[in-house]
């Protein structure tokens, strides 16, 4: 793999840095990325806090962390789509800071997401020279373009993927081929997999672990991140651990360090859960009851209760089906097989779950649940918005006092709900999404990621709504990717994996390294943690 000489030093412009084949000062040859001290903060949050971070030629870093840890950030600060605040990144030994996602792969680095950033309606080929494409005069070489791409695929071992067909017609792991001969084709040096089996079949993942080990074999180093630590195991040389933005554990043996010490460094409790005084169980007849519940590819035979005035958490990663089945609940999505109940009523679309008592705060707030340009009170009584309906007209001064009156019940601030939604923090559209349901009196409330993009003052503050709710007789089902929040504010625990609620339990009878066990590993025991076995 050849490396033009004529790279520059990347600071501040849209300029690549070089890659010689060795490196300045006092950095090993073979060491290719280094983070030294690296900060990024957007407002009210430090996402990254100091990071440490060192990546050599040739081998799988695996890049371990909670949801929440700086993972996304740190890769998307490689990737040139953020911009570290301070500490040093060097790229070959020579300071890099890609301005934008094009410098960085210019530069050698790579990044494939979990959701991967193909064009559908382009071909293979087109996509894996999409921004860099073989031209003359103007005009796409399509034949050689062809010819690169198919040499590309048979040095991934996949020769059998035509170079013209469309992306669309390709499964999730054909997809992800074409992902990584998009990095090839850029002569990446780096390859950064963010999650790369979260879609894939066993011997799907079998096949990806061939091809990382191919790759590495030419010296192409690999950022892996995943929850799984069996993959870890499996496919990785040394592991380094995020947690609240720190580097909490580096360079670490991936296949010989204990679960257990790999679990404590991702774990603790930090000032941003703060939760309310747990409040004693009572034994209720259920309100919401899910009965054998399937969609095809995403979750299967899912059962569970709710009852008034309980709270009960779903614990899963992202692609474990659990927003999947709460959008099926509340009738978003079609099931397969199984059924919902809602106080006895069978529930079988949104319309009809809205009329039964049933509210749902999605996870994208902002594309999904709020008009981003119209006032707190229109928001506010979009559920409830025919109450307010007289003879053809719209009782305003209504839907303003009934919305004032839950701002001041959610302590929304600012007060004023004449104001755009868009003024607001993540915290206070949170609120006026939770205060919807409230004017609407809602039965059960569905929690989609309560607590994403809020910041740590106003996480406190919806850990008790949520807690007022459940004292006003609301049920309420919700989903986490942060186990201490879900085992802070549930009275009961649901833990899914690949699809499949794998255990239940009362919150307090369950810990976080249980559960983080079940979620990431499955075939990891809780005993294994806490004798430290390296399973």
């Amino acid at each position: 793999m050849t490396v033009p000489d004529s790279r520059e030093d990347l600071r501040t412009d849209d300029q690549v840095p070089a890659t010689p084949d060795s490196t300045d000062g006092d950095d090993p040859k073979d060491v290719v990325l280094r983070l030294t001290d690296v900060v990024k903060t957007f407002p009210g949050v430090r996402a990254l806090d100091g990071v440490q971070l060192e990546v050599r030629a040739g081998e799988v870093h695996c890049l371990l962390g909670q949801n929440g840890a700086g993972k996304s950030t740190l890769i998307k600060t490689l990737a040139g789509v953020h911009h570290a605040d301070g500490g040093e990144i060097t790229w070959f030994g020579r300071p890099f800071a890609p301005a934008t996602p094009q410098a960085a792969m210019r530069a050698g680095i790579a990044t494939i997401y979990q959701e991967l950033d193909l064009v559908d309606d382009l071909s293979v080929a087109e996509n894996a020279f999409l921004g860099h494409e073989d031209t003359r005069f103007g005009f796409t070489r399509r034949r050689s373009t062809a010819q690169k791409t198919r040499e590309i695929l048979s040095r991934l071992g996949h020769p059998e993927i035509p170079p013209r067909t469309a992306v669309r017609d390709l499964p999730a792991a054909g997809k992800q081929i074409v992902s990584m001969a998009r990095a090839l084709s850029h002569d990446a040096r780096l390859i950064v997999m963010d999650e790369p089996s979260a879609v894939l079949a066993h011997d799907e993942v079998e096949n990806l672990f061939r091809i990382i080990q191919g790759l590495t074999a030419h010296g192409i180093a690999v950022i892996y991140i995943s929850h799984r630590l069996e993959e870890i195991r499996e496919i990785g040389d040394r592991v380094t651990v995020l947690k609240d933005g720190r580097t909490t554990a580096a360079n670490l043996p991936a296949r010989t360090t204990p679960t257990r010490d790999l679990v404590s460094r991702m774990t603790g409790r930090s000032i941003e859960y703060v939760f309310p005084p747990r409040r004693p169980a009572e034994a209720r007849e259920p309100l919401l009851v899910v009965e054998g519940l399937s969609r095809k590819g995403e979750f299967a035979d899912a059962s569970l209760t709710v009852a008034p005035g309980e709270i009960v958490g779903i614990a899963g990663l992202v692609g474990s089906g659990r927003s999947e089945l709460l959008e099926t609940i509340f009738g978003a999505r079609r099931a397969d097989s199984g059924t919902v109940t809602l106080d006895g009523q069978r529930i079988t679309g949104v319309g009809r779950a809205v009329r039964k008592g049933m509210g749902m705060a999605p996870e994208e707030r902002k594309s999904q649940a709020l008009l981003l340009d119209e006032p707190i009170f229109k928001n506010m009584t979009l559920a409830s918005f025919t109450g307010f309906a007289k003879g053809g007209f719209t009782d305003v001064a209504g839907e303003r006092k009934a919305a004032a009156k839950t701002a001041d019940l959610l302590e929304l601030r600012p007060r004023d709900v004449e104001r755009p939604v868009r003024t607001l923090s993540g915290g206070n559209q949170q609120k006026v999404v939770v205060g919807r349901w409230l004017l609407d009196d809602t039965k059960l409330l569905l929690l989609d990621e309560p607590t994403r993009g809020v910041d740590v003052g106003a996480r406190a503050e919806l850990y008790q709504v949520i807690q007022d709710l459940a004292k006003r007789g609301v049920g309420v089902l919700l989903v986490s990717s942060e186990v201490p929040e879900v085992l802070g504010l549930a009275d009961r625990v649901l833990v899914m994996r690949e699809g499949r609620i794998v255990r239940e339990a009362p919150a307090p009878e369950i810990d976080e390294a249980t559960v983080l066990d079940l979620v990431m590993s499955g075939s990891l025991t809780t005993e294994s943690i806490l004798e430290g076995e390296p399973a």
